[in-house]
């Protein structure tokens, strides 16, 4: 049966008996039971009791000087009798101190060790048990910071990954080679979504995987079965109480599992050769990453989200449903992934930084409604486009203004463009909109059946006349954004190299 409860990192890791023997200043010799390096001691324990047994804890060096022995112990079974009871006390090791009782190890003792595999230690007369505990601790100070050091550097690689435009795929790689195993995500009808690493091959690794999607199943909550009566009011119809997390162990791996905390059934699964003690910090830090990542980040609910969506659809103007999404002045952003992968758990990433759930994946962009009063900030791993901030009724043309920063910001390679950065009122607040509306379209109407000569025109004329960063913009050869702009200029028959006749055209496009 799995372990359901998982119990708090220990003060301090344990430490190999091989290391303390290692301690050349201490002169200890290992001279009975086996020699197994994964031999670990907890602490040391100093006891002159013919019964030891009540004093352990499990997990110690005992160190005794043999006061107890009997003169005769020799002939009987006291020694065996004594070694048995630190074998079931949980012990590890014995230590012997040689003088001032014993000149020797007596040999029964050292017989009953080997019989009952327990590693006995010779200590020597110059080495006192309070320096072979300082040393234990000693060792377990350092093996602590060692593994303190282990756990932060793990924080932060995970923290990163977590930032980067694939960020579930990069958590779970992290967390694998941090334990030197396989991290699983699992969706919430127990499918695997994402999952690196590697653990055993053949049937080994498929019983592995088996028995881990196994231990998800515990954690992931549940509906209760239905009543055969009904219920009492007393009763509760919700769900069925589930651990957190839970740990199991089958042949070559220890497994471990943990609920993510959105409830919505998504679990982490992680397989690895052994358990270090700062494993289950490790994967919990990932489990919390992996919980902000699949949960929802918003700040109104999903039926306040689904009310509006069917509104919209029913008809209703996009203004009177603004306020169920959170607010009545938006900007739209535009964002590309540095690198080709983007997936719907990237782009709610992005949404959480972004400070909103309202997003859609479309094949080569992200697009984000946001309210305006959180302010967009760059993001590692993604290029964006932000427009200025409207009323709903002009999210269409938020949304253009978006599209075109982002053609902008990949041009000037910008983390992030603002539609309007400069945010200065001009000459162009000199003119009466509808004036200035009324100018644009007859300056403008010979390319009016030629969408793609005015977006050209447009961004050409955005980036100063810039060939090479113009065709960047608009994902086009440079030799086409030569023919759009000839083509401008013969249909408009206009000197596009006069500055005049370009400040009138930017003029009369920033108002189309």
């Amino acid at each position: 049966m799995p372990d359901l409860t998982i119990p708090p990192t220990p003060p301090t890791p344990p430490v190999p008996l091989s290391a303390l023997l290692a301690v050349e200043d201490l002169g200890l010799r290992q001279i009975a039971g086996p020699t197994d390096p994964d031999i670990v001691i907890h602490w040391a324990h100093t006891s002159e009791m013919p019964d030891p047994y009540p004093y352990l804890l499990g997990g110690e060096l005992l160190l005794t000087a043999g006061v107890h022995i009997p003169e005769a112990a020799g002939s009987g079974t006291y020694f065996a009798d004594y070694v048995s009871r630190i074998v079931e006390a949980g012990g590890v090791a014995l230590g012997f101190g040689v003088a001032p009782v014993h000149d020797t190890v007596p040999r029964a003792l050292v017989a009953a060790c080997d019989h009952y595999d327990l590693p006995l230690l010779e200590v020597p007369p110059p080495t006192p048990f309070s320096r072979v505990a300082r040393a234990v601790w000693q060792l377990m100070a350092q093996a602590r910071l060692a593994e303190l050091r282990r756990v932060t550097e793990a924080q932060q690689s995970l923290a990163a990954a977590a930032s980067r435009p694939d960020p579930v795929p990069s958590v779970l790689r992290q967390l694998a080679q941090r334990v030197s195993g396989r991290a699983v995500l699992y969706g919430p009808d127990g499918t695997e979504i994402a999952a690196a690493g590697r653990g055993a091959a053949g049937a080994e690794a498929r019983a592995t995987r088996e028995a881990l999607a196994g231990l998800a199943r515990v954690v992931r909550p549940t509906e209760s079965p239905a009543p055969a009566t009904p219920p009492s009011p007393t009763s509760s119809s919700a769900t069925a109480p589930s651990p957190t997390s839970a740990t199991d162990t089958v042949p070559g791996a220890h497994l471990s599992a943990y609920a993510l905390g959105t409830g919505q059934g998504f679990v982490l699964g992680v397989a690895a050769p052994h358990r270090d003690p700062g494993d289950h910090t490790i994967a919990s830090v990932a489990a919390v990453l992996l919980s902000l990542l699949t949960g929802e980040h918003q700040s109104r609910t999903g039926a306040d989200r689904s009310s509006a969506l069917v509104r919209l659809l029913l008809g209703a103007p996009p203004q009177d449903v603004a306020a169920l999404l959170g607010g009545d002045r938006w900007v739209v952003v535009h964002a590309a992934p540095d690198t080709p992968v983007s997936d719907p758990v990237a782009a709610s990433a992005l949404g959480a930084a972004l400070g909103s759930a309202l997003i859609d994946l479309a094949p080569e962009v992200v697009r984000v409604l946001v309210p305006a009063d959180r302010e967009p900030a760059p993001q590692p791993g993604w290029t964006l486009g932000v427009s200025a901030p409207v009323a709903p009724r002009d999210w269409p043309a938020a949304d253009t203004q978006a599209a075109r920063a982002l053609a902008r910001a990949r041009a000037t390679r910008a983390p992030l463009v603002r539609h309007g950065a400069a945010g200065r009122p001009g000459l162009a607040e000199l003119v009466p909109h509808g004036e200035a509306e009324a100018h644009a379209r007859t300056l403008l109407a010979p390319l009016a059946a030629n969408p793609a000569l005015t977006e050209t025109l447009r961004t050409w004329l955005s980036l100063h006349g810039s060939w090479d960063r113009t065709a960047v913009a608009l994902a086009v050869h440079r030799n086409t954004v030569r023919q759009r702009i000839v083509r401008c200029a013969a249909l408009l028959d206009a000197d596009l190299d006069d500055p005049d006749v370009r400040m009138e055209l930017w003029f009369g496009l920033r108002h189309l």
